[in-house]
C-alpha cells in the first residue's frame, strides 16, 4: 500500500476522478486505485502531479512514499 493524498487534494479542488484521469491522460480506474492505495508507476505519479499543477519536486505533497 502506498499513501498518498491523493484524494484530499483532488476534492478540494472540487475535481471528479474523471477530471483528474482526462487532464492526466489515465483512466479514472487508475486514479481510484492509486486513491485506495494500490502502487503505481513512477510515469503514473508523474502524469498526476502536473495534472493537479505541481512541480515534479513537491511529489511528496501528495505521495508519501
Amino acid at each position: 500500500m502506498v499513501n498518498n493524498a491523493l484524494k484530499e487534494i483532488r476534492e478540494s479542488r472540487l475535481m471528479s476522478k474523471a477530471e483528474l484521469a482526462q487532464k492526466a491522460m489515465l483512466s479514472p480506474i487508475t486514479i481510484s486505485r492509486i486513491e485506495k492505495g494500490l502502487p503505481c508507476r513512477l510515469e503514473t505519479m508523474r502524469k498526476i502531479i502536473l495534472a493537479l499543477n505541481y512541480n515534479l519536486c513537491d511529489k511528496k505533497k501528495i505521495f508519501f512514499n
